[in-house]
């Protein structure tokens, strides 16, 4: 691919718009698509609307992107990659409405000799059984007039992780497919993994996904067992962790959240079925996992009643509102779903996050002075510990204190009870 030629981007979210900024500073000039126009708005005019992308990296390859909501722009690419959402419905079951709108925009441009890539998560088959057929609509046949892969989105918001260097997973509807893919991608991935198929890099995603999960979910329930059995779960984990070899370390909090962790293993369990299959191991996962929040309003319950206060009336101010440190991302925050149930039983519920200006439901905004808001609650709730926070603020001024993410020393105060 010579560097006067064009790729398309589609989706301008978490994952579209860092690859397009990516492609854009190789020398490649890319059509950044989104349906939200205020979106291609804000990139057009030079501005980021994503954490991990500043709006001096936006503007310093303006002259290479074309930020646009005309699905029309992709026929002039030679390659086009799939960047949306692949949420859940409200039944916890795979919603490819985003996938399968893209790729109908994508094949009414669809061209003789295009590339087009789904890096979107989702369950093995996707590629071959849902977006091959649609794009054929087109009368061009895959892997014959056109290229078609898969390879799966590795972003880890808020890490500040070097994007070329985490190796690139491919996998090609045919081997044609595969090579066409891999060889675009090192343009901007010092490594490319190839795969033997589009299957195998869809589920290849699946499983570093569900190893997470699996892992959260246990060390979660151990958490539930040390707390009956009165032991410190955080002293346990600190000195397994010491081990050299065979343990690697995973932390008990108040549930998963952000856009793979919470969803993706779901899209896995569904596909399962149509082979008889139950994946009991992410099933019980996910079940642990999407508990914890209501285990962490227990144990909210029970501090106030230690102090002789019902939740009802209760100022409860909770301090960390995204899914993990250092970011805004709300997407299946346990943080929200806490401060809802809270909000359901009476409570007087505040929050404290620099990187969540204001909520939209329930609208709330957040409480800029944290020592202040602390002295003014009954119980002060650690539930995302951003590393931009100073946690002995909350510890030296709320009354009580429940720290889910072990942010304050042990021992240091002994109004402070942990996870």
């Amino acid at each position: 691919m010579t560097a006067d030629r064009r790729i398309g981007v589609v989706g301008l979210g978490y994952v579209g718009l860092p690859l397009a900024v990516a492609f854009a500073r190789s020398g490649v000039d890319v059509v950044a698509h989104d349906v939200d126009a205020d979106v291609v708005a804000r990139v057009g005019a030079g501005r980021s609307h994503i954490e991990d992308v500043d709006d001096a990296d936006v503007r310093a390859v303006a002259q290479r992107l074309e930020p646009t909501v005309d699905p029309g722009a992709l026929s002039a690419c030679e390659a086009v990659l799939i960047c949306v959402p692949t949420p859940l419905t409200v039944n916890r079951e795979p919603d490819l409405g985003p996938v399968r709108a893209a790729v109908a925009a994508t094949s009414t441009t669809l061209a003789r000799g295009q590339l087009v890539v789904l890096e979107s998560t989702t369950f093995p088959g996707t590629t071959r059984e849902i977006v091959r057929p649609e794009l054929e609509r087109s009368g061009l046949v895959a892997g014959i007039d056109f290229n078609l892969a898969h390879s799966p989105e590795r972003v880890d918001p808020g890490s500040g992780e070097n994007r070329r260097a985490t190796p690139k997973v491919v996998g090609g509807l045919t081997a044609a497919c595969g090579e066409r893919a891999a060889a675009l991608y090192e343009r901007v991935y010092d490594r490319v993994v190839r795969v033997s198929s589009a299957e195998a890099a869809e589920m290849a995603k699946l499983l570093e996904n569900i190893f997470r999960s699996v892992n959260i979910a246990l060390v979660n329930e151990l958490a539930i067992l040390a707390d009956r059995m009165r032991i410190d779960i955080w002293e346990v984990v600190d000195a397994a962790a010491t081990k050299p070899f065979g343990f690697m370390r995973f932390e008990p909090g108040p549930g998963m959240g952000g856009h793979c962790l919470p969803i993706d293993p779901f899209y896995l369990s569904w596909k399962a079925r149509e082979f008889d299959f139950q994946t009991e191991f992410i099933e019980l996962a996910g079940k642990t996992n999407q508990a914890m929040p209501y285990y962490c309003l227990t144990r909210i319950e029970r501090r106030l009643n230690d102090g002789m206060r019902a939740v009802r009336g209760s100022r409860v101010l909770l301090v960390g509102m995204s899914y993990k440190p250092g970011v805004g991302d709300l997407r299946e925050s346990p943080a929200v779903k806490i401060l809802r149930l809270l909000r359901e039983r009476g409570a007087d519920v505040t929050y404290h996050d620099p990187h969540v200006p204001a909520l939209a439901d329930p609208p709330m905004t957040t409480q800029r002075d944290l020592a202040a808001a602390a002295g003014a609650c009954d119980l002060a709730v650690i539930v995302t510990a951003h590393p931009d926070v100073d946690h002995a603020v909350v510890a030296e001024h709320a009354p009580q204190v429940l720290d889910l993410r072990n942010a304050t020393p042990p021992g240091s105060w002994e109004h402070v009870e942990r996870l």
